[in-house]
């Protein structure tokens, strides 16, 4: 049983740490769900989840999951200044706070879409959008990932389809003026077996740069030619993110059966690739843990991508409602610590940290406690 976290028992940097990686595994049940920016449900990742501050820290907490349903962790209604006490099991633990509403999400284009179906705020300086909603492997359960709702926000209105590069570019560049915006994650379902959603990226990405001074990351699955990581680079693209999700060829078959068909050698040799032209440490890699790959499996992984210079983001796994594994737990935060725990270790010896990457969701660092560990 893991027992509370006493708040004076321990240095601030590791109170923060253990507490985020608790809360990532066991969620939030909130007083007041509409305080701060708004949760989100379905879509790309992160999904389920609310942004909440700790300890000058934001990060993603599960806010609709089934965990969060019964987690032992609860949040009063934020007072006059914003600020909000954290509860576990009925004892006072600490004081958080949720970042505010963007502003530029109050906006909408000249044809009526709102930014904030465009684009979302991540954390608390992150603008992120999933340029293309559908993807060729969602439509059959034989062949999609079992863990993605990214058709759900679309079913619902919450966002459209094909974000273009004009409303990516008039949305950033507001993100920009009127939240402080600092880097840009762009992702996209896969549209092809080809370039894999490569070339959207590289036309969104010359819009946006052409509109504001920004770093951005791109995220989509291996090309089937390296030449993409080139153009991709041009267009203006800083950092580049090829998601494995699950490390061990058992897991990626059942969890995401078509995605499967991409190896991991295929991403190992990518990964390379994408190496040489974006340089060490700005190539990065989503890894869920939670789904059946074992803590060895894992790391002996992790050992492979940093000494090739790719950043393992390692984050909990998270039931996003609307799923096959809308039910499956989170993994137990004892798991999550032995791995990240050695895992920082083994960034910070390799040379990667999560503060150099120029943009996404390791620089961003928010679904996971990862950068916590990053310490000698």
């Amino acid at each position: 049983m893991n027992r509370p976290l006493p708040i004076d028992a321990f240095a601030e940097s590791t109170i923060s740490r253990e507490l985020i990686t608790e809360l990532q595994s066991k969620g939030l049940r909130l007083v007041n769900a509409d305080a701060g920016a708004p949760s989100r449900r379905g879509g790309a990742g992160p999904s389920d989840h609310k942004a909440v501050t700790i300890a000058g820290h934001t990060v993603m907490i599960p806010v609709h999951t089934g965990s969060a349903a019964t987690s032992p962790f609860h949040a009063d209604a934020p007072d006059a200044e914003g600020r909000v006490r954290l509860h576990r099991d009925g004892g006072r633990l600490a004081t958080i706070s949720f970042p505010k509403q963007p502003r530029f999400t109050r906006l909408q284009t000249a044809d009526g879409i709102s930014y904030g179906k465009i684009a979302q705020l991540h954390g608390h300086d992150v603008l992120a959008t999933t340029v293309l909603q559908t993807c060729i492997r969602y439509g059959r359960r034989s062949t999609s990932c079992q863990f993605c709702s990214i058709g759900e926000s679309l079913a619902h209105g919450r966002t459209i389809n094909r974000k273009t590069p004009e409303q990516l570019a008039e949305v950033a560049k507001a993100a920009v003026e009127l939240d402080g915006v600092k880097h840009m994650v762009m992702t996209t379902g896969t549209p092809n077996f080809t370039d894999r959603g490569a070339e959207i990226l590289c036309e969104s990405a010359a819009a946006v740069k052409a509109a504001v001074d920004l770093p951005i990351q791109a995220q989509c699955e291996p090309p089937d030619d390296p030449i993409w990581f080139t153009r991709l680079k041009a267009a203006g693209v800083d950092s580049l993110g090829m998601h494995l999700e699950a490390v061990t060829p058992q897991v990626r078959e059942r969890i995401m059966p078509g995605k499967a068909t991409v190896t991991i050698e295929q991403y190992m040799t990518a990964f390379v690739d994408a190496v040489n032209v974006f340089g060490r440490g700005q190539v990065s890699t989503y890894i869920l843990a939670g789904l059946g790959d074992t803590r060895e499996a894992i790391l002996d992984m992790c050992e492979r991508l940093i000494a090739i210079g790719v950043y393992p983001f390692v984050v909990p796994f998270v039931p996003n409602s609307g799923t096959p594994l809308q039910d499956h737990p989170s993994p137990d935060p004892a798991f999550m610590r032995s791995i990240v725990e050695p895992l920082g270790r083994m960034l910070v010896d390799g040379g990667l940290k999560s503060a150099d990457i120029k943009a996404g969701c390791g620089r961003c660092g928010a679904c996971s406690s990862l950068s916590a560990y990053e310490k000698k």
